[in-house]
């Protein structure tokens, strides 16, 4: 009964959608399609998660892209994160691929999803022209990847700041080093990128340091027990360095994890717009396989996530501080 409901319900959500394009944002249908139970803390910094999207708007990546819209404007958030697979199947050609005005340009089209977009790189996005994707930065005055790897300080009230690390897990995933599909990820030095990394966290005063990669770490879904070769080489930095969350994609769902004996919450958010099978784990908090995306809200004791499906509705919520 629940899946024939979820069925129907996406159904009508797309319909809906189909017969209205574009889509004209006004105050009274925010107001009408509010997302309940969706909140931001007190004098907050207020983020959207979304990653593996780039279908070209099949699948659910317009529904998504609509509940992404409406989060936005609700939380009133600064920004906008993408965890990679940003385009399907194979990346972009060069910075006037057709795909950006199809699967990004047009899709996000919404006046809150104008916002920067921090930007990391997927697997499938070394498959076309992954320097096309930095190269985009000077064109949009939105897309923010000026470089495989970087960092960005954002401040809080009382002159704190959270510390945003976006890594090339790519040339880091030890399983990429053996298969000819992915050799273009291998063309840079990863020692290079970790002492990099080393050097970011440890430099830094940040109270809150967030770490985002493409692969996950942990994985409640498709790939649970294939991230072990990864995790040997970031786990050790991360927890070294205190690191308070680590926040990747890949998997087309939403996860959280939270690993025996560690402080490093583990989320994941690939399911911008399609979703696959999940499974409870030993360190599973949460894993649905649904579309959606997250919203992340910090303030300088707390840190909330909230997990949006494609017909806005917070599946999930939760809440790390900062000492836990």
């Amino acid at each position: 009964m629940f899946k024939l409901s979820f069925i129907m319900a996406a159904i009508l959500c797309s319909s809906a959608l189909s017969a209205n394009e574009p889509v004209v944002y006004k105050d009274a249908l925010y107001q009408q399609q509010k997302i309940a139970r969706l909140t931001t803390l007190p004098n907050s910094l207020n983020f959207m998660v979304i990653g593996d999207w780039g279908h070209n708007g099949h699948f659910y990546q317009k529904e998504v892209a609509h509940q992404l819209e409406i989060a936005m404007y609700q939380t009133d958030a600064d920004f906008i994160v993408s965890t990679g697979d940003n385009f399907y199947p194979n990346g972009v050609a060069s910075v006037n691929d057709p795909l950006w005005q199809s699967a990004f340009e047009n899709i996000y089209h919404g006046p809150h999803t104008f916002e920067d977009w921090y930007v990391v790189l997927g697997n499938h996005d070394y498959l076309g022209n992954a320097q096309a994707q930095i190269d985009y930065t000077a064109k949009s005055q939105r897309w923010q990847l000026p470089a495989r790897y970087y960092s960005k300080t954002f401040a809080l009230e009382n002159n704190e700041h959270v510390l945003m690390v976006f890594l090339d897990t790519n040339p880091i995933q030890p399983e990429y080093k053996t298969r000819e599909k992915y050799r273009s990820t291998q063309g840079q030095s990863y020692q290079t990128q970790l002492d990099w990394l080393e050097t970011q966290l440890a430099g830094s005063n940040a109270k809150w340091k967030i770490v985002v990669g493409h692969h996950p770490l942990y994985s409640s879904g498709k790939r649970f027990g294939r991230n072990q070769g990864l995790r040997d080489i970031l786990e050790p930095i991360l927890e070294r360095h205190n690191v308070h969350a680590y926040i990747a994609g890949h998997e087309h769902d939403l996860q959280y994890n939270q690993p025996k004996n560690s402080k490093v919450a583990h989320f994941v958010s690939g399911g911008g717009s399609e979703a696959r099978f999940v499974k409870q784990r030993e360190f599973t908090r949460y894993a649905e396989a649904t579309p959606g995306f997250l919203s992340i809200s910090i303030n300088g004791e707390t840190l909330t996530m909230s997990a949006i499906n494609h017909l806005g509705e917070v599946r999930f919520n939760t809440e790390k501080h900062l000492d836990k």
